[in-house]
């Protein structure tokens, strides 16, 4: 099945505990479409860059069976470029620098050759932007995929709703969802959020794993224990494009594949945090990706005693 993600393809420049980075290929689009590369042939990627964006990083997404006809370059303006600092607690950083630069003018535009797609992941991104992407295709996808944050909520609810309202699969992290809902248990705010729009909700905890609610179930699957993580910039956008990847690989929509989905998009989360920026998810083989997806199984399984 086709595949098509929209989101920003960039710069960013990143400091940890464990180093730091100049500039390097970055962007949600970028690690969610490396990520589905594993899983579909041809993902199709919509995006824009500057005329400081190297060939190189294009030929890399190019090895990876992406098609980047549907990436703009802008002749007189740079690339989106972001610079963060992890803390020891890697769960806190701070924002160095955010230049907006080509991404401040994003109009995404669909290619006739993606009009088909039947999967769509749109990255977080002004909800009105996402919402262009929706309406611009002659036929609706079989699943529309949707990622957001905070800010959206505390800048423009109105217009993150109405797009909410188009949307199979919102994804968010757990004080996301606290926000959007009001409600401080997760369980409760999964129940307001579906009565928002989509028919699922992802919920992201960090290194604590991830939550499915759909229809009345709830899946869980916790984060895989990793001994040192270099940099967890990208990892929510990796953890989409396993799971937009591999439904569009089965094209099965089932709760029980979409549970094996969450799975195979933690997995391939737990890999991007292992090195700096996308250096892992480059060089990655599917025997190495099912033996991670075996050891997440083994975390959860167990026999209960006669």
């Amino acid at each position: 099945m086709s595949l098509t993600i929209v989101g920003s393809v960039a710069f960013d420049a990143i400091e940890t505990p464990y180093g730091k980075t100049g500039k390097i290929i970055g962007g949600a689009g970028t690690y969610t479409a490396l990520s589905s590369s594993y899983f579909v042939d041809n993902p199709q990627l919509i995006s824009i860059i500057g005329y400081d964006f190297p060939e190189e990083y294009l030929s890399m997404l190019h090895k990876h069976g992406i098609s980047t006809e549907g990436i703009e370059r802008v002749a007189d303006k740079k690339t989106f470029f972001w610079s963060g600092k992890y803390h020891e607690d890697m769960n806190i950083r701070d924002t160095l620098a955010t230049e907006l630069n080509v991404l401040g003018d994003f109009d995404p535009k669909v290619p006739e050759s993606y009009q088909n797609t039947d999967y769509l992941m749109l990255g977080n991104l002004l909800p009105s932007v996402q919402r262009n992407v929706i309406e611009r295709l002659h036929k609706r996808p079989k699943l529309i995929v949707m990622d957001t944050m905070n800010f959206w909520m505390n800048t423009m609810l109105d217009e993150l709703l109405k797009t909410i309202r188009m949307v199979d699969v919102l994804v968010i992290n757990d004080e996301e969802a606290k926000q959007l809902s009001g409600h401080k248990s997760l369980v409760k705010a999964a129940s307001r959020v579906l009565k928002m729009g989509p028919k699922h909700l992802i919920i992201k905890k960090g290194e604590h794993g991830a939550m499915l609610f759909s229809g009345g179930k709830i899946f869980y699957t916790p984060a895989l224990p990793i001994e040192e993580v270099y940099d967890p910039t990208g990892a929510g956008d990796t953890f989409a494009g396993g799971f937009i990847g591999w439904l569009a690989k089965t094209d099965d929509l089932s709760f029980e594949n979409m549970k094996r989905a969450v799975v195979f998009g933690s997995a391939m989360a737990s890999f991007t945090v292992e090195k700096f920026g996308t250096e892992m998810l480059q060089y990655l083989d599917k025997k190495e990706i099912r033996k991670r997806v075996v050891q997440f199984s083994e975390l959860v399984t167990f026999e209960m005693p006669k």
